[in-house]
């Protein structure tokens, strides 16, 4: 009886492991902190501007670094993510450069109680590594609005920068695309403090 009941439960017992079916690949997290360079213009800054939300464009929702193939198919990292959403840390790396830029008086948060001279808003609309052209791209489509005489719309701004990719055309590794991708974030924030000195 006993050994009837054993082969009854071994061949259920050769279906079953206790081991993955893969190897347990770690999760990897960049962060998107491009930083300004030094130097501040001269002049001295008198207007006050708000910076609301940044949104997250189509398709800029995922945490996972983007990868544009030289077929222009895309490849999502799953294993290497920003440390952020791509939209949060691009707001932050955008009050941070700005106040590092001295060219207006204050940058604002929503809920601040200072009344601001102009108002920025707007989404990140991309963030790739584009291997087929062997560098990043960031661009950041914003609008700016004057608050002195009401809410006037002073115009639309895209702003757009690029970095090369160490790895040229070759297909780069997660440090390679995070550094790329970070780098033409800066190059966008650059373009855009370059566009709002004429509103300070």
């Amino acid at each position: 009886m006993m050994h009837r009941r054993l082969l009854l439960v071994l061949p259920l017992l050769a279906g079953c492991s206790v081991l993955p079916d893969r190897p347990y690949v770690e999760t990897r997290r960049f962060p998107l902190e491009p930083r300004r360079p030094a130097g501040t213009p001269g002049g001295r800054a008198r207007r006050t501007l708000l910076v609301r939300t940044i949104r997250a464009g189509a398709g800029m929702e995922s945490r996972n670094l983007r990868t544009i193939r030289p077929d222009g198919t895309e490849n999502l990292d799953f294993y290497s993510e920003w440390a952020a959403p791509p939209a949060e840390a691009a707001e932050q790396s955008l009050r941070r450069w700005l106040i590092d830029a001295r060219i207006f008086a204050a940058i604002l948060a929503p809920g601040s109680r200072v009344t601001p001279d102009y108002v920025l808003e707007g989404e990140i609309t991309q963030l790739a590594a584009v291997q087929g052209e062997g560098r990043a791209r960031a661009e950041l489509t914003l609008l700016l609005v004057d608050e002195r005489n009401g809410s006037r719309l002073v115009g639309q701004m895209v702003s757009s920068g690029t970095a090369p990719l160490a790895s040229g055309t070759a297909a780069p590794t997660p440090d390679q695309a995070a550094e790329a991708m970070s780098a033409a974030l800066g190059s966008a924030l650059s373009s855009l403090e370059q566009a709002l000195q004429r509103f300070t």
